[in-house]
């Protein structure tokens, strides 16, 4: 063994020589309380970001000025950061805070179950809380989706989605057709039918899969028609990620029929704009049709708590799971339905209807559409599309060289596809700075900004952030331009 390994492996066993020992024996580490936590300051937070979590990050919510907000509290629809500045929040946790930051009703429901010491993990015995949101689940479900699975996170959600669609498509139907764009995860099933070279970062990935572009339905036929083997189809009804992409009302029903025709499981990723973000609780409910399994996360947990579920045809999952030598093939795992986070959705679903959001999510996203259409119309040479459904609205800008003059445009047009995202990083950056107002982005198409607030918003906080983009946008893409290199410098 070498000098230096020798010292590397000894400096573990120093620092537990150097450390105050316990009763026992036991050396006590130097870790930091929650109330030290909550007064960090920005620099040791930024300290312990770069070295414990994710450096490279970093280097992004620099560029955007994020790095500067340290959250103090949250509340409804705004964050509320060090200085005492309120930040409009139209991110909205990528679709996870329908209900706000800490509504009341949740805070509530938390507390009481707290004070009572109600039991949180319940592996052995019954949950009346799990079997409680279930009833709940499928209850809202159209249709026959009545089976539920709970899980933590919309990955495991969709996880447990698409290995019960192959089991019910059986061994010799296990390929699945996916879309161009998608987003349905990091863990490495669902990253197989996830479309992002970034994501994918050259992982040995599940290979029975036929990519389709997203919306084409001749493709999907050619694709059944073509390999016998195919037996799924996952596709999420509005891509996120792919900058807030949609399709007609009745290409879903063409899928529908299609499935229904070759014998294809289809499962409907709902996971982000589920929950009623499109102006209907599950956004496959505008066209009218039924997916055989669907998945929902994010806002389930209420904005307090990691919550998932996976819901489906009941024929479907007895087929996969509906005897007692398979039951426990995919069973929940620990935290599937633990206690707080059940209670957090059952009251989140009660809250949905007992406050209107849903239909308010179609109001107000109507509105804001109308008010982000008429920017468009005042700037083209700046927005080149507006689209969305409910509060799930994607803004897209032009690409760099087309907001320049004319004379420009074809020196600038070869570095576009470099360029792109400059622009709605600028205006995300300078919309935090300037305006109190933060804003989301989308993975594939970098000129989209992400607009996904909370469905308690009101016409007041949409007209704060259009006036916002108005002025800002106002300022002409020279001073744009300026003013975020300005921000960087200072």
């Amino acid at each position: 063994m070498n000098e230096g390994t020798e010292t590397m492996l000894d400096k573990p066993q120093r620092a537990q020589i150097e450390a105050p020992a316990l009763a026992g024996g036991i050396n006590r580490p130097d870790l930091i309380t929650v109330e030290q936590a909550k007064a960090m300051s920005l620099a040791d937070m930024t300290t312990y970001f770069k070295d414990h979590l994710n450096p490279g990050q970093l280097h992004f919510m620099k560029l955007l000025g994020f790095n500067k907000v340290k959250v103090e509290t949250a509340e409804g629809m705004y964050y509320t950061d060090q200085n005492g500045r309120k930040i409009l929040d139209f991110f909205g946790g990528f679709g996870s805070l329908a209900f706000g930051h800490n509504h009341p009703r949740i805070l509530a429901a938390r507390k009481k179950f707290q004070d009572e010491n109600r039991h949180e993990i319940a592996i052995a015995f019954l949950s009346q809380y799990a079997a409680a949101l279930a009833k709940n689940l499928a209850a809202i479900a159209p249709g026959d989706l009545d089976m539920v699975f709970l899980g933590s996170s919309g990955s495991e959600a969709m996880e447990a989605a698409i290995k019960l669609a192959e089991r019910a498509a059986g061994p010799k139907r296990s390929r699945i057709v996916y879309a161009q764009n998608s987003f349905h995860g990091k863990t490495k099933g669902v990253l197989s039918i996830t479309d992002g070279p970034l994501y994918r970062g050259e992982f040995k990935l599940l290979d029975n899969n036929v990519k389709v572009p997203f919306g084409d339905i001749d493709a999907i036929r050619n694709a059944f028609e073509r390999d016998p083997q195919i037996g799924v189809l996952v596709l999420e009804t509005i891509q996120g990620g792919g900058g807030i992409v949609s399709a007609p009302p009745e290409f879903w029903r063409e899928v529908r029929a299609l499935c229904d025709k070759h014998g294809v499981v289809w499962v409907a990723d709902e996971v982000q704009c589920g929950m009623g973000r499109s102006g209907r609780f599950f956004a496959f409910e505008h066209a009218g049709v039924v997916p055989d399994i669907t998945a929902l996360a994010k806002s389930l947990g209420g904005g307090k708590s990691a919550m998932a579920a996976m819901i489906a045809r009941r024929d479907i999952y007895m087929k996969a799971y509906g005897t007692p030598k398979t039951a426990l093939i995919h069973g929940h795992a620990t935290f599937g339905g633990i206690g707080e986070a059940c209670i957090t959705a059952i009251e989140g679903l009660n809250i949905l209807y007992d406050e209107d959001l849903i239909d308010n999510a179609s109001v107000q996203g109507d509105y804001l559409l109308e008010r982000l259409r008429a920017l468009q119309e005042k700037y083209p040479k700046i927005i080149k599309d507006v689209r969305g459904q409910g509060l799930m609205i994607g803004l897209e800008f032009q690409d760099f060289s087309q907001t320049l003059p004319m004379v420009l445009r074809p020196v600038v047009a070869v570095l576009d596809d470099k360029l792109k995202g400059s622009l709605s990083g600028f205006i995300g950056a300078l919309l935090l700075r300037d305006y109190d107002v933060l804003v989301a982005f989308t993975e594939y198409n970098r000129n989209v900004i992400r607009l996904e607030p909370p469905l308690i918003c009101e016409r007041a906080h949409v007209d704060q952030f259009a006036d916002a983009l108005d002025d800002l946008l106002g300022r002409g893409i020279v001073r744009i331009v300026k003013d975020f290199v300005g921000s960087q410098i200072g």
